[in-house]
């Protein structure tokens, strides 16, 4: 594991740098830690300058459960609510800020928020095992980033053989590093551009209301504790 982070490993093949989310004992559940790390990640591989293009990828066999769940037990009132998602904002759009493109090699389950961070990726690959879902209704929440992205359903660009799965990410990630810099940056900004953050913001506030309901407080006990949810 790189040294400076606690949830990602970097790994690099020539000039792509393989980004993995590197909690596989908790299905590389996206903690507080993750969503901080990530954007520091992506901006210190933009200034290496000997990268040209990023896979990001799950350690073991997930790509990701989403949002690790014990962590919003830690959340108390309104404020907490909109101050995670915020931070949840700022993690998946630092993929967009992001100068270099960045492939998503989708290993196993992604959900949730494995789903949505996908959504913001340049390109999707998937194995032949990845499986897609947004789970937050069980746990009393919406999919606000994946309900405003995932409208057209255009969800990945390949499916492989699950053991092809990282050559093939690597293979796209090759041929992108492959061409100018600043023409594959210049690029990406303008795929992106009408990606704006308005429609994303507009779900956070609903999103923070639901965290601070008794269903999701239940959904989160029931989670926790293995057992099947008394919504109210």
């Amino acid at each position: 594991m790189n040294a400076k982070f606690e949830t990602l490993a970097i790994e690099r093949q020539g000039r792509v740098a393989i980004l993995r989310i590197n909690r596989p004992d908790k299905k590389n559940a996206m903690s507080p830690d993750f969503f901080r790390e990530l954007p520091r990640a992506l901006e210190e591989l933009d200034r290496s300058g000997d990268t040209r293009a990023v896979v990001l990828t799950g350690a073991g066999d997930a790509f990701s459960a989403g949002g690790d769940i014990q962590s919003f037990d830690r959340l108390n009132d309104l404020a907490d609510y909109r101050a995670q998602l915020q931070l949840v904002e700022n993690a998946f759009h630092s993929i967009e800020r992001a100068e270099l493109p960045v492939i998503a090699a989708v290993n196993g389950i992604a959900y949730g928020g494995g789903t949505e961070i996908i959504l913001f990726c340049d390109f999707v690959v998937a194995s032949e095992q990845a499986r897609f879902a947004f789970r937050e209704i069980r746990v009393g929440l919406q999919p606000g980033y994946g309900l405003v992205r995932a409208l057209a359903i255009g969800l990945v660009q390949e499916v492989t053989p699950h053991a092809d799965l990282l050559p093939k990410a690597l293979e796209i990630a090759q041929r992108i590093a492959a061409n100018p810099a600043i023409a594959v940056r210049v690029g990406k900004h303008f795929v992106n551009r009408y990606l704006g953050a308005d429609g994303l913001r507009e779900t956070q506030e609903p999103t923070a209301l639901l965290f601070s309901t008794p269903d999701h407080k239940e959904g989160v006990s029931a989670f926790l504790q293995k057992r099947e949810p008394n919504f109210s």
